[in-house]
């Protein structure tokens, strides 16, 4: 799966989404998508901005977080998914995502 691919998910998703209180930055070695939640819908974009909560991972894993195989808790627990930065809102992304 590619970065542009899952940068269209994410977009689709955060159309309708609500209640995130700052910047997600997923960060991949391909690249990162970025979630500003200060417009509505939330932007979503390619761009290496500052991120009030960085999630690092793999694409693949994050394809899999998008479909449901992969539960963020778990990545979180076994090394597959790192959180700096306000993990309030690393959770909050996790319940916009999973839906």
């Amino acid at each position: 799966m590619s970065l542009q691919s899952f940068t269209e998910q994410v977009a689709k998703i955060a159309s309708t989404a609500t209640g995130l209180k700052g910047s997600v930055k997923f960060s991949f070695n391909e690249g990162v998508v970025f979630i500003d939640p200060t417009q509505q819908p939330y932007a979503v974009s390619n761009d290496n901005k500052d991120a009030d909560c960085t999630i690092s991972l793999s694409l693949d894993d994050a394809m899999k977080l998008l479909s449901g195989e992969l539960n963020p808790v778990t990545a979180f627990m076994f090394g597959k998914l790192k959180v700096s930065g306000d993990t309030g809102i690393a959770m909050k992304i996790a319940q916009i995502i999973g839906k």
